[in-house]
């Protein structure tokens, strides 16, 4: 299986190294020298590429979304920073035909760490005395603060306090690759949940899983519905 890049910065060279490892081919990479454009010589260049994997800036989300519809590619989308752009994406995704996963985080470990906070959240919203915070930690190079995977946590928890707004705290500064709290405290103790990234290998693990997933399907999805996807027919089997 054939796979392209957007943005060759860190995450761009460990998906390349990581695709190796699962016998797929980075065959394309899209940077500031050479961006991702729709004209024939791309096309060209793309002939058997299966899946596009875009780990490049904010800002070049929705015009990467928009080239792969018209590029008729589909798309794993890791970039943070662009949520609130999820009504325009999905429309280009369902008026194109197709197949695109986003995410906040795709690393495995935060995906079951949602789960974990889902839960402890339908536990603890019974207790007044037990107030719920978030707190992430990233290196000084991060653009979005609070992180999307932050902003996930705080949504999972405000569903499970009907609405009740959960602060968030962010710190950048120095070389931390991601660390992100969820913390219950009352008077008496704390409950303290985290995980912490210790490499970028595991984002771009899960985003080659979404890649090969991805193939031949259509429509908008969430990191989420892909491991649900597999747990269901994993049990299945």
């Amino acid at each position: 299986m054939k796979i392209g890049v957007i943005g060759y910065g860190k995450m761009g060279r460990m998906i390349e190294d990581v695709a190796g490892r699962h016998h797929l081919e980075v065959t394309e990479c899209f940077e500031d020298v050479r961006p991702l454009r729709v004209d024939d010589a791309t096309r060209r260049a793309l002939e058997g590429v299966s899946v596009l994997i875009d780990f490049s800036v904010p800002g070049a989300v929705l015009k990467n979304i928009q080239a792969c519809a018209d590029l008729s590619v589909n798309l794993v989308e890791g970039t943070t920073g662009w949520h609130h752009q999820l009504t325009e994406a999905q429309k280009i995704v369902e008026d194109s035909g197709i197949g695109m996963v986003y995410a906040s985080n795709f690393s495995l470990g935060v995906n079951l760490f949602y789960q974990i906070v889902e839960r402890a959240g339908e536990l603890l919203r019974a207790f007044d005395s037990y107030d719920p915070f978030v707190d992430e930690s990233h290196h000084k190079f991060k653009k979005d603060a609070p992180s999307g995977t932050a902003l996930v946590l705080k949504q999972i928890l405000e569903e499970r306090y009907g609405g009740k707004e959960i602060p968030v705290t962010s710190v950048r500064a120095g070389y931390i690759p991601g660390m992100h709290s969820v913390s219950f405290d009352s008077t008496v103790d704390t409950i303290h949940l985290q995980h912490t990234a210790r490499s970028r290998e595991g984002f771009a693990e899960g985003a080659i899983l979404a890649a090969e997933w991805i193939v031949g399907r259509k429509g908008l999805y969430a990191f989420g519905d892909v491991l649900t996807s597999i747990l269901h027919k994993d049990g299945a089997e």
